[in-house]
């Protein structure tokens, strides 16, 4: 996964963590309100209640038959409040109802009296309209022994109202906030992972040819610089164990030269001395010839570990690529004939290089008898130089056995052969595209293959393309030395 993918994962789980946590935040405000304006609903009717019974109804006695409905509708405005309101005396009937609301929600007139077994208490009614009006109800007695009923009612309309708005409210503003936390959260989380990308982009150019760079460390004081020193000081190691291995090599390269020397030239007296005729003569010769190969083995390990380890001196001139490529093809058409085999070159003018003419030159011969090696005979092998996007294309191709998909990413292993057998009996170890790649990375190139087996391989080097015109005179003369 990176930097990028995680960067806009993070941000969907934060904006669905947000949006979650807003909706259990909206629905928790919802019934919370609605508990709450049901409750205040319940405690107005019964103040209401309370208080007709309690101040209003005790003066009954002494006042005339209108001074009732003057006080109820003076002090709770029923039609303009919308408000339901009655008020029922036992033996006499109704003394009070209110009239009709403005909106015409409901007509007072129709309510029912509540039943005689539930007769104080809340009770709901539900209305033509599809709301419901609550009412509440309660029994008084005056000193005078008379027994009053009294009902306040309103219909919920009011809280559904108000609901309706908190709804619309959070419908509205719930995803601009989402919208903004999720945009805030993106930049956050950019700017927080900025010090990741690079050193991710930076860990991604560090191979085994450049272990003396460093990531850079986030002098953050969190986990973020701790972890980019933990992995300075393993790319530290690591390169330390490189540089050991490589001195090793080396080392035992430069060390096995001298007494396989010296065990050559002693064969090569023996044969000598020795007749034709005797048997010892051809054991000695088999010998002669595995000292030969080991030489070359040590020689071509001692080759790779001087320019893995940089310590090989390369001879930097401006050349031009097709010019070499055509002189050595010349110089490998005996092999190629050896087979029956087309070799052609075919090169692009003017397609320059700055580089060791020698070390090219043996990638460039490696490539090709690595082609006719593993071409059959009367095949065809190819090999272009062209210029693309700044840079110098080598390609070598053939119509031979290809390489198999499981074989492609070891081609350039060290001792690695496709066909282990024809390999030893062409004399090859396994050394010569390892070779090719030390080159390759020591001149700041990159290779490449593509191949199917049973239908060929195709090797392309990209070289640094070398274009500057005031530099034109020392390539003629590179190209004049071939």
């Amino acid at each position: 996964m990176n930097i990028h993918s995680l960067r806009f994962r993070m941000t969907a789980w934060y904006a669905g963590l947000l949006a979650g946590a807003l909706l259990v935040f909206g629905v928790s405000v919802y019934l919370g309100l609605e508990r709450y304006l049901d409750w205040t609903l319940q405690g107005t009717l019964s103040s209401e209640c309370r208080t007709i019974g309690t101040e209003l109804l005790s003066q009954l006695p002494g006042k005339h038959s209108d001074w009732l409905q003057t006080e109820i509708n003076e002090a709770y405005a029923p039609e303009v409040n919308a408000r339901f309101i009655r008020v029922y005396r036992e033996g006499e009937g109704l003394i009070y109802l209110s009239g009709a609301p403005k909106d015409g929600e409901f007509d007072p007139v129709q309510i029912p009296l509540p039943s005689a077994e539930k007769r104080d208490g809340l009770r709901q009614i539900r209305l033509g309209s599809g709301h419901h009006l609550l009412i509440n109800t309660m029994t008084f007695t005056t000193p005078d022994r008379s027994r009053f009923l009294v009902e306040t009612g309103v219909s919920y309309q009011q809280i559904q109202v108000v609901l309706h708005g908190l709804l619309l409210t959070l419908a509205i503003y719930t995803p601009f906030i989402v919208f903004l936390a999720i945009a805030g959260g993106y930049w956050l989380m950019r700017r927080s992972l900025q010090p990741v990308d690079k050193i991710t982009e930076r860990a991604e150019g560090i191979t085994s040819t450049n272990l003396s760079e460093r990531l850079p460390v986030i002098r953050s004081g969190d986990e973020l610089e701790r972890l980019s020193t933990a992995l300075n000081r393993m790319i530290a190691r690591l390169e330390d164990a490189f540089q050991h291995i490589n001195r090793f090599s080396a080392d035992a390269s430069h060390e096995l030269r001298t007494p396989l020397t010296i065990l050559q030239l002693e064969l090569e007296a023996m044969v000598n001395n020795c007749a034709p005729s005797e048997p010892l003569a051809d054991q000695i010769g088999s010998a002669l010839e595995e000292t030969n190969r080991m030489s070359r083995i040590v020689e071509s390990l001692l080759t790779i570990s001087r320019l893995d380890a940089g310590d090989a001196k390369l001879e930097r001139i401006h050349l031009d690529l097709s010019a070499l490529v055509i002189s050595t093809a010349n110089e490998m058409r005996v092999l190629a004939q050896e087979k029956a085999i087309t070799l052609r070159t075919a090169t692009e003018d003017g397609v320059y290089v700055e580089g060791d003419r020698t070390r090219l030159q043996q990638v460039i011969a490696n490539l090709i008898d690595n082609a006719i090696k593993y071409t059959q005979e009367c095949g065809t092998v190819e090999v272009k130089v062209k210029s693309e996007e700044g840079k110098a294309i080598l390609g070598v191709s053939d119509n031979g056995a290809g390489i198999p998909a499981d074989a492609i990413a070891h081609v350039f292993e060290r001792f690695y052969r496709v066909d282990k057998a024809r390999s030893r009996s062409s004399g090859g170890a396994g050394l010569g595209l390892s070779i090719v790649k030390a080159i390759c990375s020591a001149h700041g190139a990159d290779i490449g293959v593509a191949s199917e087996e049973g239908r060929g391989s195709c090797f392309r080097v990209e070289l640094p393309l070398f274009g500057g015109a005031e530099n034109r005179e020392t390539a003629e003369i590179g190209k004049a030395s071939l």
